[in-house]
């Protein structure tokens, strides 16, 4: 089975993140991995959904302040 990608407007649909708060993060070098599949500025982004599964896995926060 191979992974589905997403696009930026998908992420937003399915998990609530604006293409551009995802922009952000990729020029920050925070957030989740992401696939470059052409070159230039205008290259097209897709994200593995599970690596946008294990990214916010790996925000959730205990109640307690201890990480997941």
């Amino acid at each position: 089975m191979t992974d589905e990608l997403l696009t930026p407007k998908q992420v937003k649909a399915q998990y609530g993140f604006s293409p551009q708060t995802l922009a952000n993060w990729r020029w920050q070098g925070i957030g989740p991995a992401y696939i470059k599949t052409s070159s230039g500025r205008s290259g097209r982004i897709r994200y593995k959904r599970s690596v946008i599964e294990a990214w916010l896995s790996a925000q959730t926060v205990q109640t307690g302040g201890r990480t997941a």
